[in-house]
């Protein structure tokens, strides 16, 4: 039994810990200090708890709210916040890319507990799919988290090149509501695969692959903004609007 949960475990932090190393060496020009991605990490599995209260006290919105529209909120903030109270105020957060590496760090942090609660959920009652569940959400679910969060990050980041300061809080807020309909509509999508099987399932890899795209695009945008970053000859390094 304790071997099971330990197996269990290892399950559900793998995918987090794959694609965190994934996206940190897409920051290559000045990475991180681990030390603070791990804290980061920390945080944003410590963010599940706050997270997990608010959503059982607000259940009686009922199930399909709570999944597509409050759920989301809730979770996107929580992780917003430990990540805007903590190392957003630190030295080490001074350009666009740092942004997008804490909230991915947080958010994967948050999706392995978020994991921990779902494979051992069905560990209890349906052994059999545990590989499936594993499976589903290594690739979809826990990747999600990072790419939904990467927006909030992504103004964060952005935001410190932003002078006026009313300005820098607008932005960051419609980095948060974008975070929060793009993890909406996931979920709602993932509901709906329920009923409607290969067309919902079918939306849902849409929307991942656009999300992956843009992330990928806004890393690319914010290395540019980098002071390491070379620029090469013919495209100046301040050509970029945030």
């Amino acid at each position: 039994m304790q071997l099971m949960a330990l197996w269990i475990l290892v399950l559900a932090f793998a995918p987090a810990v794959f694609w965190l190393l994934y996206f940190y060496r897409r920051d290559r020009l000045e990475p991180e200090p681990r030390w603070l991605i791990v804290k980061t990490f920390l945080l944003g599995m410590l963010s599940a708890i706050p997270a997990a209260v608010g959503e059982a006290l607000i259940s009686w919105v009922g199930v399909f709210v709570l999944v597509v529209a409050i759920g989301p909120a809730i979770e996107e903030y929580c992780k917003y916040f430990v990540v805007s109270r903590s190392v957003y105020r630190s030295e080490e957060f001074d350009e666009p890319m740092d942004g997008i590496i804490y909230a991915i760090a947080a958010a994967l942090g948050f999706a392995s507990v978020e994991n921990v609660g779902y494979l051992f959920t069905v560990q209890q009652i349906d052994p059999s799919a545990l590989g499936l569940t594993f499976w589903a959400r290594a690739l979809l679910s826990v990747p999600g988290h990072a790419l939904f969060s990467s927006m909030w990050g992504y103004s964060l980041g952005w935001g410190l090149l932003i002078q006026d300061p009313r300005e820098r809080e607008s932005f960051i807020r419609k980095g948060l509501w974008l975070a929060i309909a793009l993890h909406g509509s996931f979920n709602l999508l993932a509901w709906l695969a329920q009923d409607f099987g290969l067309i919902a399932a079918g939306l849902l890899l849409v929307l991942v692959s656009l999300a992956w795209r843009v992330v990928h695009q806004r890393i690319a945008s914010a290395l540019e903004r980098s002071p390491n970053h070379i620029p090469t000859e013919g495209a100046p390094n301040d050509s970029l609007e945030p």
